[in-house]
C-alpha cells in the first residue's frame, strides 16, 4: 500500500534535495514563478479582504478573523499545488545550505530575485483590482484601507514579532503540504496553518505588498485623510520588520530546527 505521507525525517531531507533546484534553474525560470506566487497570495488577500468586509458585524470578530484566514488559504494552495517561488517559503532553503549542498550566496540571489518578483505581482495585482472598479466605493474598499492602515500604524517590535509568528506557520505549512502525498492532503496542509496565522493576526511579508498597496489606491481614490498610510510607512515601517521577521521564523525555527535534528552530522 503507498505511504499516504513522508515522515518529518524523509520530508527534511526532500526539501534539502529539492533545495538544489536553485543551482540549476534559469534566473528567467525563477523571476516568472516568483512573480505568480505575487499574483497568488494576492488572490487569497483581496478574498480575505471581500469576505471579513461585514461579516464581523454577523458573525463576530473571532469567527469573522476566522473566515478570512480560511478562504486566504487560498494563496500558499495555489503556489504549492499550481507551482510558484514564494519569498517566505523559501527560507526552507536554508536548509540545504546548511546541509553543504548549496552555496549561501545562491540563497541570497534567490531571495533577492524572489522577493522582487513577489513584490511586482503583488502590486500589479493591486493595481488591476483598482483598475476592475469592483472596490471604488461601499464597505469593501473602506475595509481595504482599514487593513492597510492597521498595518502601518504597528511598531517595528511588534511587526517583526508577528512576522516570525506568521512564517513559522508559513514554513511549516510548507513542509506538511512536503509531506503530503495527494492533492486533498496538500490542501489540507496548506489551508490549517494558514487560517491559525491569518485568525492571530499575524504578518506576511507578501500579503502586505498587496494589502497595504491596495489601501493606498482606495485611501486616493476615496479622499481619506490617513497620516500613517504612506508609501514610505509601508516599506520602512511595515515591509522591513516583517520581512526580517518571516526570514527568522522561517530559518531559525522550521528550516534550522529540522536541519539539526535530521540532518546535522553526527545528530542523525
Amino acid at each position: 500500500m503507498e505511504k499516504r505521507f513522508l515522515t518529518p525525517a524523509e520530508t527534511t531531507q526532500l526539501i534539502s534535495e529539492n533545495g538544489r533546484r536553485v543551482l540549476t534553474q534559469p534566473l528567467s525560470r525563477t523571476l516568472v514563478l516568483s512573480l505568480l506566487a505575487g499574483f497568488y497570495i494576492a488572490f487569497g488577500a483581496e478574498l480575505a479582504t471581500v469576505v471579513t468586509s461585514d461579516a464581523a458585524e454577523h458573525i463576530g470578530l473571532g469567527l469573522s478573523r476566522l473566515l478570512g484566514g480560511s478562504v486566504f488559504s487560498l494563496g500558499l494552495m495555489l503556489v504549492v499545488i499550481c507551482g510558484a517561488e514564494l519569498f517566505t517559503g523559501n527560507s526552507l532553503l536554508t536548509k540545504t545550505a546548511l546541509h553543504g549542498q548549496l552555496p549561501w550566496g545562491k540563497i541570497a540571489e534567490n531571495w533577492c530575485l524572489v522577493i522582487f518578483g513577489n513584490l511586482i505581482g503583488s502590486l500589479f495585482f493591486a493595481w488591476l483590482m483598482f483598475q476592475s472598479g469592483l472596490w471604488q466605493s461601499g464597505r469593501i474598499a473602506e475595509h481595504a484601507v482599514a487593513i492597510a492602515s492597521a498595518k502601518t500604524e504597528l511598531s517595528f517590535g511588534v511587526a517583526l514579532v508577528r512576522g516570525i509568528l506568521c512564517n513559522w506557520l508559513v514554513c511549516l505549512a510548507v513542509f506538511m503540504a512536503a509531506a503530503a502525498r495527494d492533492i486533498p492532503g496538500k490542501i489540507m496542509a496548506c489551508y490549517v496553518p494558514i487560517m491559525a496565522f491569518v485568525a492571530s493576526g499575524f504578518e506576511h511579508s507578501v500579503a502586505n505588498m498587496y494589502f497595504i498597496p491596495t489601501g493606498l489606491l482606495l485611501k486616493a481614490e476615496l479622499g481619506l485623510q490617513n497620516a500613517s498610510l504612506t508609501w514610505g510607512n509601508f516599506f520602512i515601517d511595515n515591509l522591513i520588520p516583517v520581512t526580517l521577521g518571516n526570514i527568522l521564523g522561517g530559518v531559525v525555527f522550521v528550516a534550522g530546527a529540522y536541519w539539526f535534528i535530521y540532518l546535522k552530522p553526527g545528530e542523525r
